[in-house]
């Protein structure tokens, strides 16, 4: 069981999504992708929504000798949020990762700029914002996201991913209004896992998705 690729899986997520907005659930919604990975899919959500889309960019915070391992995350210019069990297990502090962090922040810059050049960033107050990610393994980047945009004053913020761990996905119902998760396997381990085709998500992809969803929005 899982999905074929990220664009599936956003097609069966905003369909989900589509039943809440018919019964009036989801007032005034704007999609919200982080990149790289979750923009194939939150695309597709808000193609069935018919909503604009956008990016939220966020930067996980490897640890110092095993990158692909997130202790942590940076939004923004808001503080780094760290999974202080983590650090404890690892033996980390945060002093040390100052130079992770600000190598971080830098590329969190360049997608910004890239992806958006220079349009403003979404106004999401009052509004219903749905943060959609490929997946949720340790959470960190989607709780530093959600965080960062609750200081926006969303009316509702809403989680929306097609798979994930199922302690993680109970663990976001404390930062998040909703939390839409359609695959919660207990023997999760990592979300590649879940679907058939898992390759890379480009930069040049997340341009191109993100300009054609505009160009059909404004055609609309």
């Amino acid at each position: 069981m899982g999905f074929h690729n990220r664009r599936v899986a956003g097609q069966e997520l905003g369909l989900r999504l589509a039943e809440w907005a018919s019964d009036g659930q989801l007032p005034r919604p704007v999609v919200l992708a982080l990149p790289r990975g979750g923009v194939p899919v939150a695309a597709e959500v808000a193609r069935a929504l018919g909503v604009p889309l956008d990016v939220l960019v966020a930067r996980k915070i490897g640890s110092p000798g095993r990158p692909e391992a997130g202790i942590g995350a940076v939004v923004g210019d808001d503080p780094p949020l760290y999974d202080q069990r983590a650090l404890r297990g690892l033996g980390l502090s945060e002093d040390r990762l100052v130079q992770y962090v600000a190598r971080e922040r830098e590329e969190l810059k360049r997608r910004a700029l890239l992806y958006r050049g220079d349009r403003a960033t979404p106004d999401v107050e009052d509004r219903t914002v749905i943060l959609v990610d490929d997946g949720l393994a340790t959470g960190a980047t989607a709780r530093a996201a959600l965080r960062n945009l609750r200081h926006s004053g969303p009316a509702r913020l809403v989680l929306a991913v097609p798979v994930g761990a199922p302690g993680t996905a109970a663990e976001m119902r404390a930062e998040a209004d909703d939390v839409v998760c359609l695959l919660q396997p207990s023997d999760f381990r990592a979300v590649g896992l879940w679907y058939d085709d898992f390759d890379q998500v480009s930069d040049d992809d997340v341009i191109t998705i993100l300009n054609g969803h505009r160009a059909q929005t404004s055609d609309t």
